[in-house]
């Protein structure tokens, strides 16, 4: 499957791994590039000497591009820009914000530029300020969303652009790949796929809710506060949006119980105080697959339904 994206980025396959936060490391960046896609390492507000080791074990065990995404209202965001320009990063991805004062220094250092976006105002700007490409994400992803659904947005994104889409949210499987194409996407970006990865280095307890995890199992929060994330359902969870709901959790009650809530998920498998973030699409997976054999799953089922 050649498209404009795999040439932008050399890979064998139009795929890039969702750069989760918390869970995106190099072992399983690294793995997606070895399978033929794109991994990324999570910037996170991780400290930037532990996302330079995590760079430096990716190369080892790597030499296929991969990439970095930079949540832009972290507070390391300036100190992350930098240092994939001083490790020659392949491809920074960012979310959270507008990364147009970094591109014209990424650019010159020949960093592939793939801003995620929730709207077709936002894309249009990130094309004039030099993108390569974009990630035209729907609400169904997991983490932190916008309102517009894959099926709507991947396509009005497509026609208001000339540089290619990647399509994200509620993508698992070939038939969802095939389905991106067909709106007009030449690539995709799955995040919730990869949690049930054998890579992944999540907590037993995270990867046995992906797994358990029906259609209607997932639920939005944090709306009221201006940054809506999807989660798994779960106790806490539950307990956040019924907070929010009748207005027993202020915004700043509900912000205050969710600091460091997705580490105790990702690290401890934590129910009680944990944010286990995972798209709508959960219910669809149900094993446990090394990386190489869920990317040629994909893309071989994909590939025999665009063939038709």
């Amino acid at each position: 499957m050649k498209t404009r994206i795999t040439e932008l980025l050399g890979c064998e396959y139009p795929l890039i791994q969702g750069g989760m936060a918390w869970i995106a490391e190099h072992t399983l960046a690294s793995a997606v590039s070895n399978a033929g896609g794109i991994g990324l390492i999570a910037g996170g507000s991780a400290p930037i000497d532990y996302l330079r080791d995590q760079i430096k074990k990716c190369k080892e065990k790597t030499d296929k591009p991969f990439g970095v995404n930079i949540m832009l209202m972290s507070p390391n965001a300036d100190d992350l820009a930098q240092l994939c320009i001083d490790e020659k990063i392949a491809v920074v991805t960012t979310g959270a914000g507008n990364p147009a004062k970094y591109i014209p220094a990424w650019k010159e250092a020949g960093i592939k530029v793939i801003p995620v976006i929730p709207s077709v105002a936002l894309a249009k700007r990130m094309e004039r300020a030099g993108a390569d490409a974009v990630v035209a994400e729907g609400t169904e992803s997991g983490g932190h969303i916008g309102e517009n659904t894959t099926m709507c947005l991947v396509p009005q994104v497509v026609d208001a652009l000339e540089i290619p889409v990647i399509a994200a949210g509620g993508i698992a499987d070939g038939r969802g790949v095939a389905a991106s194409f067909m709106l007009g996407a030449e690539g995709v970006q799955i995040g919730t796929r990869f949690l049930a990865a054998e890579e992944c280095q999540i907590n037993p307890i995270y990867k046995e809710l992906i797994l358990k995890a029906k259609d209607t199992d997932s639920v939005v929060t944090g709306r009221y506060t201006g940054h809506p994330c999807r989660n798994i359902k779960t106790k806490f969870s539950k307990k956040l949006a019924s907070g929010e709901k009748d207005g027993s959790l202020t915004p700043d009650e509900f912000e205050e119980l969710t600091l460091g809530s997705l580490r105790k998920a990702v690290q401890d498998g934590n129910l009680d105080e944990g944010s286990f973030l995972c798209g709508a699409i959960a219910g669809m997976i149900n094993n446990i697959n090394p990386c190489n054999e869920i990317v040629r799953e994909i893309m071989e089922q994909a590939e025999k339904l665009l063939g038709k």
